[in-house]
Parts: C-alpha cells; structure tokens; sequence
C-alpha cells in the first residue's frame, strides 16, 4: 500500500522520462519506417506479378498493394491518435487535478523537442 500512496501521474512522469523519450524515438522510427517497408514489398510483388504477365496475379499483387499502403497510412497515424488521447485525457486532467500529462506526452510524442527539459510542465 505505500507504493500507492507514494504514486502520482506528475512524479512517474518525470521519473520516467528518459524511458518514455527512447519509447517516443522507437514510436517515430518505426512510424515513419514501418509504412515504408511495407509499401516497399507490396510493389515489389507488384513487379514480380507484372514481369510474370498473369493477369490474376497481377490483380492479387494489385489488391495486397492497395491493402499494404492502407495499413502503412494507419500505422503512420496511430501517433497522431495518441497525441489526441493525451491531449484529451490532460484536458480532464487539467480541470481535475492541475496537470501531470504534459512531460509524458512531450517524451512519447516530441522526444526530439526542447518540451523534454525536466521541469514537469511539457511546454
């Protein structure tokens, strides 16, 4: 029971801050990398299927593209999803408690930024 006494969102937020930057860098290499691969080998098995000159298998490489770019889009999105969950929750945060979201949302989704500088408040 004391951990959960001692436990508070602001204090994890800063004590865990250099976790949550690697976290935010994982998240943006793989945004941006991911989508690529993805892409990537959905027109190389469209150039395999087109080299082949079968037409069914150009419709299935064709469809498996289509879907792969669809996928890549999402994955490239899910940090902008995040960045509207946190900012959601730190609107109820702020009119609840007075804050705490702010330095997790800077390390996950800004690692890059000057927002990461210790002092709790994200901005």
């Amino acid at each position: 029971m004391l951990i959960l006494e001692q436990f508070s969102l602001q204090t994890f937020c800063t004590s865990a801050k250099d976790i949550l930057i690697f976290v935010g860098w994982a998240l943006t290499i793989f945004k941006v990398a991911i989508p690529f691969i993805i892409i990537a080998y959905g027109i190389m098995d469209l150039g395999k299927a087109v080299t082949a000159a079968k037409d069914e298998e150009i419709k299935t490489a064709a469809k498996r593209l289509l879907f792969r770019a669809i996928a890549g889009v999402c994955i490239f999105f899910v940090p902008t999803i995040i960045l509207w969950l946190f900012g959601t929750v730190n609107s109820f945060n702020d009119a609840t408690a007075g804050g705490g979201f702010s330095t997790c949302e800077a390390a996950l989704l800004r690692p890059w930024g000057g927002d990461n500088d210790g002092s709790g408040t994200g901005h």
